[in-house]
């Protein structure tokens, strides 16, 4: 069976349709995930779910059109209490997401789907996604469920950011910054603050030695009492040029990631 390119997006199948292909061996549907949260007082609320499902189409028509691999709408209320004190941000409880995972998983499943891809890209939900995964894959043994991220498993990405600056750009600063300048500069606003560990706040906010605000030793955070503008990072240093490269480089990696995949029977599935 051949499946178009450019018919991805699993919202506009008719029930039949959608019966034949969740049957289809190796089905896979890929579940956008993001927020809607402050960016910084120049990056639009919507930056992670923007990105998840730009990216996505991206890599989508890359793929070969015999994959059967197909994209659900986007999940663009995420878990974002961290950036309650920035109007605009909107978040819904651990709880909440939790029960909309495995609700509309466990319909996946019994639909005969045999595997379910989350791919988020809003980082303070990582771990939520990942405990999901598992109670959803605990209920529904049939079906493989990988939670992924946007910006893991792209080692490439090291040659445009160093190390360092990973550590320090953490939220709309550089790396998101020039990201949006590649994919939709029109959503830049002129804005461009240096927040975060060079914050204007009174305390001192520079981590210890050995400990970060994300990595092997790391604290629970929420933005205002690091940041007065919301930005964790330096946007001043986004530039377009940057951004294409990072496209270039997710898009590549994620392609390369799917189809090997898709070629694959991985994950095993034991007994029901």
């Amino acid at each position: 069976m051949t499946f178009s390119s450019n018919f991805r997006q699993f919202e506009y199948f008719s029930w039949p349709n959608a019966a034949e292909i969740a049957k289809t061996e190796g089905s896979t549907l890929v579940w956008p995930f993001g927020a809607l949260e402050q960016h910084g007082p120049h990056l639009p609320l919507a930056t992670d779910s923007f990105f998840a499902e730009q990216i996505l189409k991206e890599v989508f028509k890359k793929l070969p059109e015999s994959f059967p691999i197909w994209m659900l709408p986007t999940q663009s209320l995420g878990f974002s209490p961290e950036h309650s004190s920035f109007p605009g941000t909107i978040s819904l409880p651990a709880n909440l997401l939790l029960q909309l995972v495995m609700e509309v998983g466990s319909q996946i499943s019994a639909m005969g789907f045999k595997r379910l891809l989350f791919f988020n890209a809003h980082g303070g939900q990582i771990g939520l996604l990942q405990a999901a995964a598992r109670e959803l894959k605990m209920r529904c043994p049939s079906m493989s469920v990988l939670p992924c991220f946007l910006w893991s498993g792209v080692p490439s990405l090291q040659k445009l950011i160093s190390s360092d600056e990973q550590k320090e750009d953490l939220h709309a600063g550089f790396v998101e910054t020039s990201l949006m300048l590649s994919l939709a500069p029109e959503l830049v606003g002129s804005e461009r603050p240096k927040d975060g560990e060079h914050s204007s706040l009174e305390s001192d906010s520079t981590p210890p030695k050995g400990w970060s605000l994300e990595g092997a030793a790391p604290c629970s955070w929420l933005t205002n009492e690091i940041s007065v503008t919301g930005v964790i990072g330096d946007s001043g240093k986004a530039n377009t040029l940057l951004g294409e490269q990072i496209r270039g480089e997710l898009v590549d990696r994620w392609v390369y990631l799917f189809s090997s995949l898709m070629e694959s029977d991985w994950p095993p599935v034991g007994p029901c």
